[in-house]
């Protein structure tokens, strides 16, 4: 009898080893996919401009159904939030629509700006009675100094003589954060005055003279403005295209460079990117703003995403960034999405450099894409 039993456990023994060997014992996820503990699955957090908040967004979900394994996470904290984000190396990839300065640079050389998608920045204001307002530099430049401070200054009025203008002060609405949005718009009030220039600056966040004189309000991101605005009649602010069409929120037209009424859409945006189509840095950034053409949108930036050329950890961690970006800049759904957004989508050529470039970016010493 006991010898029996020892030939029962030694045939048990036997079969989970051959069992084993084959995989059998390898625990397997609940969803029956990945193996559990395998590298199948990949996160990647990124953050920094809202400019680019509303389709990344969506290009994210949509990602998902492309590389179920791959999770993005985006939060829109600011071009100057994610810029820091990245250099403490607390984020993945950074969006930002102000360009690095040089020392950040210096502080960490293989960081690349990537152009990602172009979009318009607009003149949104709360006028009662006032649906169909057109703005000229030098007058919105006034505004946003103080020197403008009333409704019907002939200035405007000029502009509108069919408008029934108030006798109202302006209340001027602003970022109150460091923001690449509000970096090109100042780099269009820059462009357009050197008065502005000298006085009162380009870049992420300024001193706004209409805060001096109490005609200043701050709001944080573009839902901070745009809340500020909509709450506040007889105010004008700032915020992107995309952002604006989401919300239903009336934005003014404007007079261009070459002296013609526009409004922003992807025609106008489309137009202002072909006059800048050589523009481009060594570094891949260019500025957009007053953009000569005929039809041309004025106040005008690349968005882009701030990326390491050169990696040290998980090389398909790497690699699933990269396969994300391409995606995003190559789909015709990516691209339509962005389209209904109110985005514009990059031209061929400037596709082609961002591609070339990420054919560069390294892991461990080896270039990661084929």
């Amino acid at each position: 009898m006991a010898k029996k039993l020892w030939l029962i456990l030694a045939l048990v023994l036997t079969l989970s080893m051959v069992l084993t060997s084959c995989g059998g014992g390898q625990p397997v996820s609940p969803a029956g996919g990945q193996p559990a503990g395998s590298a199948g699955a990949i996160t990647l957090n990124g953050a920094g401009a809202t400019f680019p908040l509303p389709v990344y967004t969506e290009w994210i979900q949509m990602y998902k159904a492309v590389q179920p394994d791959v999770t993005l996470n985006y939060q829109g904290i600011g071009s100057g939030g994610g810029q820091k984000a990245i250099l403490d190396g607390t984020v993945d990839f950074a969006g930002s629509d102000s360009l690095l300065k040089d020392d950040q640079y210096a502080q960490m050389p293989d960081l690349q700006m990537l152009p990602m998608l172009a979009g318009a920045v607009v003149p949104i204001y709360n006028v009662p009675g006032v649906d169909d307002l057109v703005l000229d530099g030098p007058t919105l430049v006034d505004i946003f100094m103080a020197k403008i401070t009333n409704w019907n200054d002939p200035a405007i009025a000029a502009l509108n003589p069919d408008a029934q203008l108030p006798d109202a002060p302006i209340v001027v609405a602003h970022r109150s954060d460091g923001s690449g949005t509000t970096e090109i718009f100042t780099s269009y009030l820059g462009a357009v005055s050197q008065e502005w220039t000298d006085n009162v600056g380009v870049g992420k966040a300024v001193e706004w003279p209409a805060d001096a004189n109490g005609q200043g309000v701050g709001g944080k991101g573009n839902p901070g403005v745009a809340q500020a605005v909509q709450s506040t009649p007889n105010s004008i602010g700032y915020v992107e295209l995309a952002y604006a069409k989401s919300n239903g929120i009336t934005f003014a037209d404007m007079i261009n460079a070459a002296g013609n009424r526009v409004t922003a859409n992807a025609e106008t945006m489309q137009d202002a990117m072909a006059a800048f189509a050589d523009a481009f840095s060594d570094r891949l950034t260019a500025k957009i703003v007053n953009a000569p053409g005929e039809k041309s949108w004025p106040i005008m930036g690349y968005t882009y995403m701030i990326i390491h050329m050169q990696e040290n950890q998980d090389c398909a961690k790497t690699k699933a960034l990269l396969d994300y970006i391409q995606w995003a800049i190559s789909d015709p759904a990516a691209a339509q999405k962005a389209a209904d957004l109110g985005y514009a989508t990059l031209p061929d050529a400037v596709r082609d450099l961002v591609m070339a470039k990420l054919q560069e970016v390294q892991c461990n010493g080896q270039k990661v894409l084929p």
